[in-house]
């Protein structure tokens, strides 16, 4: 096995190496990174909803309160108000949504769907947990989600949801007098749940480890053609010259040209010690002639 090849081996095995390490690592830590994004976006549209309702109950609930006597409006409920608000970005983002799932709602289009109750009852189960994150395969691709508990804290709520005869009339219109009743303080009736696509960024994140792969795959190629030229010229290439002329001396040829002495590294040394030895042998074999 040749000293180029032997090199070219060693070579591609450090590279190989090198390549599956770099790539696990920036695999994880690009989808790291976009699974963290998403989780802002989540996080950032659930701090959106949290704003609206709070806008809704301390500055547009306390101007209906006359009106809201003689017909019901659902636009001054905090949670119609994030609902409708944020269903705006739907039109545009299809794949975000936000909701505000209950097992027993007023309003029906806040019903909870079999995975949302799922959420709805861990969170009764578990009472200490404020907020879940997790993935969930839908027909649009993987979607994240961030879901925190719904809990009847203020007493101001319960007149609405206790029985349909305590309830404002014009609600109970409305509505009607089957549902969103039965609610009592400190219960955790629903979760509010706001769902992002992890298509794009995964999807970026992807062609980004290709990209980078790629680049370094290319930049080992170069590196590996000028190492090679590199090795061939002050290293395979002198050592070959080095060899057939030991090769002829050892026979008794010495119509051999001397070897390049130029420049100061070990094979310029090699040189100049394979001359000084090639002419010594040569001398001495003269003297044991004569």
């Amino acid at each position: 096995m040749g000293l180029r090849l032997k090199f070219n081996l060693v070579l591609l095995v450090v590279f190989v190496l090198g390549l599956g390490v770099t790539a696990y690592i920036s695999w994880t830590l690009l989808q790291k990174n976009a699974r963290e994004e998403v989780v802002r976006n989540a996080d950032l549209m659930m701090e959106a909803a949290l704003a609206i309702r709070a806008y809704t109950v301390d500055q547009v609930r306390p101007q209906l309160d006359l009106q809201l006597m003689r017909v019901f409006l659902p636009q001054s409920v905090p949670a119609y108000a994030a609902t409708e608000t944020l269903s705006q970005i739907k039109k545009k983002y299809a794949d975000y949504s936000y909701k505000e799932a209950t097992l027993n709602p007023t309003n029906p289009r806040n019903r909870a769907t079999d995975w949302e109750a799922d959420l709805v009852r861990e969170f009764k189960d578990k009472s200490a947990l404020t907020e879940m994150i997790g993935e969930r395969d839908t027909p649009t691709g993987r979607s994240l989600y961030i879901a925190r508990p719904i809990r009847i804290t203020n007493p101001a709520c319960l007149p609405c949801h206790t029985t349909p005869e305590m309830a404002p009339a014009t609600m109970v219109k409305y509505y009607g007098p089957a549902n969103g009743f039965g609610w009592k303080l400190n219960d955790i009736i629903g979760a509010q749940v706001v769902s992002v696509p992890m298509t794009l960024p995964i999807r970026n994140a992807q062609r980004a480890f290709l990209a980078f792969m790629g680049s370094l795959t290319v930049v080992f190629a170069l590196v590996f053609v000028v190492l090679n030229v590199m090795l061939s010229r002050m290293i395979v290439r002198p050592i070959s010259l080095m060899s057939r002329a030991a090769d002829q001396v050892s026979t008794g040829d010495f119509d051999v040209a001397e070897l390049s002495e130029k420049g100061k590294d070990e094979i310029a040394v090699l040189g100049r010690a394979f001359n000084r030895m090639r002419r010594s042998l040569q001398k001495a074999l003269q003297m044991i002639d004569g």
